[in-house]
């Protein structure tokens, strides 16, 4: 806690540097920021609401082609909420990101001589002293409170101010990496990703897998190619060389199935794909709990290929953790996929300009739909299909909240999500626009009624960006959204493997599991 010196000693420093201040009204006081904090001050523009965001979070709207988080500065304050009218402006400052604080009328912009000001703690005010710098007064005897652009950031948005220090990292495995900076010291855990291969448990590092995507219905084979690799499949524009664990184990290779995963890796030359039977979570393992192969069974051959073995819950769960390196260590290994890549190019390429591909080259594919006024999206290779909202679902007792039942999915259990209430929106009742979403989540299909589906939208990577991270959970649910000032519009991208915690998905399994098959004949 900063004392009276500390205030003193921070106003004078803030007041000596800047002489110049933008000045507003809120509740019937006057506020200022420091003038060279301020990038513009623009009118209330239509915002387009974000899930799961801090209170004063009013939305995010689109200025001059950047995404701006715009914020109640009444809100952060803890002041009453009041209409926005005419006289409403938004501040628009430097926190790291441009942030716009909605202020209820900008008074005008002045200059003060340092010996006007009092440290906050000093006089009364309406307004927490911790996020106050200072108060100028006048010769009128009027005052105007200077608030603390940095404090209020970080009283509301602690990502926000963290990206300001330390700089900001947008991929997938960094945002998993900075959520498991909260919870544990990471240089004391091993990040693992896990997944299941003939009912085994293995594991790779985190840090050796670039992405995970479903798996298709089928591989392109090639003539005359080895016996280690599948096929190849279009991702993204990019032909990938796809490996079966199940091959590389020796064990017999099954048909693709819709839970099956691939697991995108890194190799000398370019990316392999390598099908898993499923892939369950992610495992921050503390490194005492992890233990290196023992000798006995470290050997030439397939038992390189794990590197260590994890002793979880107490030793009843063995995961068994792979390195990459080892997986594609043998060179007939390394040549197959690369003889494969170039035979497939070959064979391939007159079929890839003669077919208009998918389209999507510097496009992503996104089925959008609507969660009250506003446009989501889910990329297209993650839905299943679509269905209707069934007249009536399976209850089932003691889940959580917004797990409105399952239903009969052609002779299978499916758990359905109500995704309004996943992310912190009112329930509605239900109609006929409402949809069932079916996507895959840890290996089980799970259903997710939405308002109302879209459209399938195809939107060029150069409009994407990262969603501001706002709160840890936001982050993680909404990771990007398209930008799209020409059609006025936002689509907030949804990050399907966040809609559920590990432990959520745990229990959605458990429902698919435990249910009787009675009790579904004849819904």
């Amino acid at each position: 806690m900063d004392t009276a010196e500390d205030l003193a000693r921070e106003a004078d420093e803030e007041f000596d540097e800047n002489s110049d201040f933008v000045t507003f009204d809120m509740a019937g006081e006057r506020y200022a920021f420091p003038m060279q904090r301020v990038q513009e001050i623009i009118r209330m523009p239509a915002v387009v609401k974000v899930p799961l965001g801090p209170p004063s979070l009013e939305g995010l709207a689109n200025l001059r082609g950047r995404v701006l988080p715009v914020v109640s500065l009444r809100t952060c304050c803890t002041m009453e909420q009041t209409e926005h009218d005419e006289t409403t402006r938004v501040i628009v400052v430097d926190g790291g990101v441009p942030l716009g604080f909605v202020v209820d009328r900008v008074s005008s912009v002045i200059s003060i001589d340092p010996q006007q000001v009092e440290p906050a703690e000093s006089v009364q005010s309406t307004v927490n002293s911790d996020v106050l710098v200072g108060v100028i007064k006048s010769g009128e005897g009027e005052m105007t409170t200077v608030l603390d652009v940095d404090r209020l950031i970080g009283s509301q948005f602690t990502r926000l101010a963290s990206q300001k220090a330390g700089g900001r990292d947008n991929s997938a495995v960094a945002r998993v990496s900075e959520e498991s900076d909260a919870d544990a010291d990471l240089d004391d855990t091993l990040e693992l990703v896990s997944f299941a291969v003939e009912g085994q448990e293995y594991a790779l590092p985190i840090d050796q897998v670039q992405e995970i995507v479903q798996a298709p219905e089928s591989v392109s084979h090639v003539p005359n190619a080895g016996s280690r690799v599948l096929g190849v499949i279009d991702l993204r524009g990019r032909l990938l060389p796809v490996v079966s664990m199940r091959r590389v184990f020796g064990l017999p290779v099954t048909p693709l199935e819709p839970q099956n995963r691939i697991v995108v890796v890194s190799i000398d030359g370019g990316v392999v794909g390598v099908v898993m039977d499923t892939v369950r979570e992610v495992l921050r393992v503390p490194h005492q709990l992890v233990a290196p192969l023992p000798s006995v069974v470290a050997g030439e051959g397939r038992k390189t290929e794990v590197e260590s073995v994890c002793r979880l819950e107490d030793g009843k769960r063995l995961v068994s953790v792979l390195s990459v390196n080892r997986m594609f260590d043998s060179p007939e290994v390394r040549n197959e996929i690369a003889d494969y890549r170039q035979e497939d190019e070959r064979d391939m390429v007159d079929e890839r300009s003669d077919a208009a591909d998918d389209g999507r080259g510097d496009e992503e594919l996104f089925v959008v739909f609507r969660l009250d006024d506003e446009e989501y999206a889910v990329d297209v290779d993650a839905v299943q299909e679509i269905i209707r909202v069934p007249e009536s679902l399976i209850r089932v007792p003691k889940s959580y909240d917004f797990v409105e039942g399952l239903v009969n999915l052609r002779g299978t259990v499916l758990p359905v999500v109500d995704l309004r209430t996943r992310l912190g929106l009112p329930r509605t009742e239900r109609d006929e626009r409402q949809r069932i979403v079916v996507l895959i989540i840890g290996g089980v299909r799970t259903g997710f009624i939405v308002d109302s589906v879209a459209e399938v939208a195809r939107v060029g990577r150069n409009v994407l960006e990262p969603a501001p991270e706002l709160s840890a959970e936001q982050a993680r649910v909404v990771s990007r959204v398209a930008n799209l000032p020409e059609q006025q519009r936002m689509l907030l991208l949804v990050q399907v493997d966040q809609l559920l915690a590990a432990g959520q998905a745990d229990q959605v399994t458990e429902l698919c599991v435990t249910v009787p098959d009675e009790v579904l004949v004849g819904v």
